[in-house]
């Protein structure tokens, strides 16, 4: 563990100091929460600023404190993840093996894994290139990708800048993309439409992987970045927003490779969806 990481575990301790709990989290389910971008945290530039609040806020917390307890992990293991059943990771470093094989089971044993994978981070930073506490530059999370069937791509040789990717209807905000494919044998995720996205059904579980993060830069949110944010939420995570208290898209039967996802056009609560033109 870095001389940053354990830092960041001292803050942790701390936290209750400078971000008491409100009464109403008790009834909020928790949300575990790792990653490089600054979501929790804010961009600190040290424990100073991370225990007194003074770091620049990220707005994406206040977005996800409306459904959830956060609960931030510097590391994954068999015990911190236990007692959790949702997981958002946003551009996380390169995972341990541990790591890799903790957060398998976790799935397979019906974790709910919202994970941000970006293969070129665009977002600003208050930091310069080459300092630990900026959001991690290229994902690394090739074992774990491919342990589920999948590779994540990029292509140098497209636009710059911001883009729109619509996903059957929803607009998501990206920059400098990546793409997701299949790769080896393992049959656990559907790719649809623009290849940005992959809803992968894992053992009793399962996982969204998003391949890029620009909707998540501190700066924002830009142009539709919280309405897409708090679509993938929704559509992920059953406690949050308008799909609180419906089927998760884990529980959900599994389709062929290649093929719409069985959720669109078919889960009335998804509301971004109606209207789509997707059906059965």
């Amino acid at each position: 563990m870095s001389r940053w990481n354990r830092l960041l575990v001292a803050a942790m301790l701390g936290a209750a100091l400078a971000f008491p709990v409100r009464a109403e989290d008790g009834q909020r389910p928790p949300l575990a929460l790792m990653g490089t971008v600054p979501i929790y945290w804010g961009e600190a530039a040290g424990l100073d600023e991370m225990l007194n609040g003074h770091a620049p806020r990220h707005w994406v917390r206040a977005v996800l404190e409306e459904g959830f307890t956060l609960a931030p992990l510097d590391y994954l293991s068999a015990e911190a993840l236990a007692g959790h059943r949702s997981l958002l990771m946003a551009q996380p470093r390169g995972l341990s093996a541990e790591e890799n094989v903790a957060l398998d089971a976790w799935v397979r044993e019906g974790g709910t894994l919202l994970l941000f994978a970006d293969p070129m981070m665009t977002g600003e930073s208050r930091f310069h290139l080459g300092d630990r506490r900026r959001p991690q530059d290229v994902a690394l999370l090739s074992p774990i990708l491919a342990h589920w069937g999948l590779a994540l791509e990029f292509d140098p040789a497209q636009p710059t800048g911001p883009q729109m990717v619509d996903h059957f209807g929803d607009s998501l905000p990206v920059n400098q993309r990546g793409r997701l494919s299949h790769v080896g044998d393992a049959d656990y995720c559907n790719i649809p439409g623009e290849a940005l996205l992959a809803h992968c059904v894992i053992g009793q579980g399962q996982a969204m992987i998003v391949a890029d993060a620009a909707m998540l830069d501190i700066a924002g949110p830009y142009t539709d970045a919280e309405a897409a944010l708090r679509w993938l939420l929704g559509h992920v995570f059953e406690n949050f927003g308008d799909s609180a208290g419906n089927v998760p898209l884990g529980e959900l039967p599994a389709s062929e490779n290649g093929t719409n996802p069985p959720e669109i056009g078919r889960l009335d609560h998804h509301r971004h969806h109606q209207g789509s033109g997707n059906s059965d």
